[in-house]
Protein backbone atom coordinates (compact mmCIF):
# COMPACT_ATOMS: atom_id res chain seq x y z
CA UNK A 1 0.00 0.00 0.00
CA UNK A 2 1.41 3.52 -0.72
CA UNK A 3 1.06 6.34 1.56
CA UNK A 4 -0.10 9.93 0.72
CA UNK A 5 -0.16 13.38 1.84
CA UNK A 6 -3.31 15.47 1.37
CA UNK A 7 -2.85 19.17 1.73
CA UNK A 8 -6.46 20.60 1.69
CA UNK A 9 -7.90 23.92 2.07
CA UNK A 10 -11.46 24.78 2.31
CA UNK A 11 -12.97 26.47 -0.97
CA UNK A 12 -15.56 29.66 -0.05
CA UNK A 13 -18.36 26.81 0.30
CA UNK A 14 -16.55 24.64 2.67
CA UNK A 15 -15.50 27.80 4.77
CA UNK A 16 -19.54 28.78 4.74
CA UNK A 17 -19.98 25.72 6.11
CA UNK A 18 -17.01 25.17 7.89
CA UNK A 19 -19.08 24.10 11.57
CA UNK A 20 -19.61 20.81 9.27
CA UNK A 21 -15.83 20.55 8.80
CA UNK A 22 -15.64 17.84 11.26
CA UNK A 23 -18.50 15.62 10.63
CA UNK A 24 -17.52 15.70 6.95
CA UNK A 25 -14.28 14.62 7.84
CA UNK A 26 -15.96 11.04 9.90
CA UNK A 27 -17.87 11.10 6.49
CA UNK A 28 -14.83 11.02 4.48
CA UNK A 29 -12.84 8.80 6.35
CA UNK A 30 -15.53 6.21 6.38
CA UNK A 31 -16.38 6.69 2.27
CA UNK A 32 -12.30 6.44 2.20
CA UNK A 33 -12.79 2.82 3.91
CA UNK A 34 -15.15 1.18 1.88
CA UNK A 35 -12.63 1.85 -1.02
CA UNK A 36 -9.63 0.57 0.49
CA UNK A 37 -8.07 3.49 1.79
CA UNK A 38 -6.57 4.02 5.36
CA UNK A 39 -6.91 7.65 7.15
CA UNK A 40 -3.80 7.34 8.92
CA UNK A 41 -3.46 11.14 10.18
CA UNK A 42 -5.76 13.78 10.20
CA UNK A 43 -5.02 17.45 11.29
CA UNK A 44 -6.69 21.03 11.05
CA UNK A 45 -3.70 23.77 10.58
CA UNK A 46 -2.92 27.08 10.55
CA UNK A 47 -1.18 29.27 7.62
CA UNK A 48 -1.33 27.68 3.90
CA UNK A 49 -3.73 24.36 4.54
CA UNK A 50 -6.27 24.09 6.61
CA UNK A 51 -6.39 20.10 6.91
CA UNK A 52 -3.45 17.76 6.36
CA UNK A 53 -4.18 14.30 6.19
CA UNK A 54 -2.19 11.16 5.54
CA UNK A 55 -3.95 8.17 3.65
CA UNK A 56 -3.01 4.59 3.20
CA UNK A 57 -4.31 2.61 -0.20
CA UNK A 58 -3.70 1.82 -3.80
CA UNK A 59 -3.30 4.56 -6.34
CA UNK A 60 -7.11 4.10 -8.39
CA UNK A 61 -8.48 3.78 -4.76
CA UNK A 62 -6.99 7.41 -2.97
CA UNK A 63 -7.58 9.08 -6.30
CA UNK A 64 -11.12 8.37 -6.29
CA UNK A 65 -11.70 8.81 -2.96
CA UNK A 66 -9.78 12.24 -3.48
CA UNK A 67 -12.58 12.95 -6.74
CA UNK A 68 -15.21 11.97 -4.66
CA UNK A 69 -14.52 14.53 -1.79
CA UNK A 70 -13.65 16.99 -4.41
CA UNK A 71 -16.69 16.83 -6.51
CA UNK A 72 -18.92 17.47 -3.55
CA UNK A 73 -17.03 21.54 -3.50
CA UNK A 74 -16.04 21.86 0.30
CA UNK A 75 -12.22 21.50 -0.59
CA UNK A 76 -9.47 21.32 -3.15
CA UNK A 77 -6.39 19.27 -2.18
CA UNK A 78 -2.68 18.61 -3.56
CA UNK A 79 -1.96 15.16 -3.15
CA UNK A 80 1.87 14.18 -2.73
CA UNK A 81 2.93 10.02 -3.00
CA UNK A 82 5.05 9.82 0.11
CA UNK A 83 8.44 7.63 0.68
CA UNK A 84 9.07 5.86 3.88
CA UNK A 85 13.41 6.09 4.59
CA UNK A 86 13.25 2.23 3.83
CA UNK A 87 11.54 3.19 0.43
CA UNK A 88 13.63 5.76 0.10
CA UNK A 89 17.03 3.74 1.21
CA UNK A 90 15.68 0.95 -1.62
CA UNK A 91 15.32 2.98 -4.27
CA UNK A 92 18.76 4.84 -3.74
CA UNK A 93 20.26 1.30 -3.69
CA UNK A 94 19.19 0.63 -6.88
CA UNK A 95 21.56 3.60 -8.15
CA UNK A 96 24.77 3.04 -9.78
Amino acid sequence: MATYVSLINFTDQGMRNVKDTTDRLSAFKAMAEGLGVTVQSAFYTMGKYDIILTLNGSDEAVATAQLKVGSLGNVHAQTLRAFSPQEMKAMLDKLP
